[in-house]
C-alpha cells in the first residue's frame, strides 16, 4: 500500500525542505515535522527550520482550494488571498500571524502557506476553564476589543478583491445556502423573517474578520497572542465581529459573554478606547442574534451533506446536524432580551 502524500510527514517533509530553501535563499533541513489537531478545512503541521541561522519555528497551513458559497457572493479566501490579509493586519498593529512565504504549484505542496510559530493555547476550553489562564481572562475582553478595532481601521485599497457584504447579502446568502440543503424547519423560517426585518440600516463598511472567537486565539499567560483563520475576511457592518464573539456557541461553557473569559462591559471600552467611536449595542446584538442563526444553517448544511450514494457524509457530520436546535435555542433567547442558556 503506498503512502497518502497528503498525510505521508517523509513526503511532506522532503517538499517542504526544498521549498523553505527556495523561499529562504539557502539550504536547510526540517526536524519535528507534526501535525496539529483541529482544523476541518486545512492541514496544521509544526516543524523547526534548521537554516544557515538559528533554528526557527514555523507553521505549514495546507488549505483547501477555496470555494465559492451561494452564488458566488460569499468567497472563502484562498491562500494568498488569507495571507495578503494577514499581512495587511500585522502592518496596522494585530497581532495576526507572520507569514513567511505562499506556497506555489510548482512546490508540490498544494496550496497553502508557511508562518513564524507563535506559542500558546488554541483550546477554548482550556482558555476559559483552566486556572493557568486566570490572569489572562482578565484581561482577553479588553484586548478583544483593541484588536478589533485595529482590524477595523485597516485601509483596504490594497484588498479591493474582497467581498463586500451589506447585512441584506449576508442574509441572502445564508437563506440561498438553507434553501440548496433543503432543510425545513418553522424556527429557521421565522429567524430569517425576524432577521430581514431587523437588518441594520446605518454601518460603515470595514474589514471583518468574520470569525472573530474563542478557538480563533492564540492564548498566552498575558492573554492574546494571534489572530488566527482569516479566510473568510471580508468588508462588512464592523460590529459583526463583536457579536460573533459574544455568541454562546462560542462561550465553551465559559462564563462570560465576551468568548467565554470576560464582559461585553469590557470588550467594548476595548474597541472605543482604540477607535474612538462608541460601540453600538443594538448592531452588536443583532449579529449575535444572527450569528446564532448561521451556526444553525450550517448545522442544517452539515447534517443533510451525503455521499454520492446518498448516505451521510460522516458520523461526525450528522453529529453536528443534531445540534441545531442549540442556536436556534440561542437565537432565540437573544431576540427575547434573555441571557443566552437561560429558561
Amino acid at each position: 500500500m503506498t503512502a497518502d502524500p497528503a498525510h505521508d510527514v517523509t513526503a511532506i517533509a522532503a517538499l517542504l525542505r526544498r521549498a523553505c530553501a527556495r523561499y529562504g535563499g539557502a539550504d536547510g533541513e526540517i526536524h519535528g515535522l507534526h501535525r496539529l489537531t483541529g482544523g476541518a478545512t486545512k492541514q496544521t503541521w509544526a516543524f523547526d527550520w534548521h537554516g544557515d541561522g538559528p533554528p526557527q519555528a514555523l507553521i505549514l497551513q495546507r488549505t483547501a482550494r477555496a470555494a465559492a458559497g451561494a452564488a458566488g457572493r460569499a468567497p472563502k479566501l484562498d491562500a494568498r488571498q488569507e495571507a495578503e490579509v494577514m499581512r495587511a493586519a500585522r502592518a496596522g498593529g494585530a497581532p495576526a500571524p507572520v507569514v513567511r512565504f505562499v506556497l506555489q504549484p510548482s512546490d508540490g505542496l498544494g496550496e497553502g502557506y508557511v508562518t513564524e510559530r507563535v506559542d500558546g493555547e488554541t483550546l477554548g476550553r482550556r482558555i476559559v476553564h483552566d486556572a493557568e489562564f486566570a490572569q489572562a481572562r482578565q484581561l482577553m475582553a479588553r484586548q478583544c476589543g483593541e484588536i478589533l478595532a485595529m482590524i477595523h481601521r485597516l485601509p483596504t485599497q490594497s484588498l479591493s478583491w474582497l467581498c463586500v457584504l451589506s447585512p441584506a447579502d449576508e442574509l441572502a446568502v445564508y437563506g440561498e445556502l438553507l434553501q440548496h440543503c433543503g432543510v425545513r424547519h418553522p424556527a429557521l423560517a421565522y429567524a430569517l423573517r425576524w432577521t430581514a426585518r431587523h437588518l441594520p440600516q446605518h454601518w460603515e463598511p470595514a474589514l471583518v474578520h468574520a470569525d472573530f472567537r474563542t478557538g480563533n486565539l492564540i492564548v498566552g499567560s498575558a492573554g492574546i497572542r494571534c489572530v488566527l483563520d482569516w479566510e473568510i475576511a471580508r468588508i462588512g457592518d464592523p460590529m459583526q465581529d463583536l457579536g460573533v464573539l459574544c455568541m454562546r456557541t462560542w462561550r465553551v461553557g465559559g462564563a462570560g459573554e465576551a468568548g467565554g473569559f470576560g464582559t461585553r462591559e469590557d470588550l467594548y471600552a476595548g474597541y472605543e478606547s482604540v477607535s474612538g467611536r462608541p460601540v453600538d449595542r443594538e448592531r452588536v446584538r443583532f449579529w449575535e442574534a444572527f450569528g446564532n442563526l448561521k451556526w444553525a444553517i450550517a448545522c442544517a448544511r452539515r447534517g443533510s451533506s451525503q455521499r454520492p450514494d446518498r448516505s451521510p457524509a460522516s458520523l461526525e457530520l450528522s453529529a453536528i446536524g443534531r445540534r441545531l436546535e442549540e442556536p436556534l435555542w440561542d437565537f432565540f433567547s437573544s431576540v427575547a432580551g434573555k441571557p443566552a442558556g437561560s429558561t
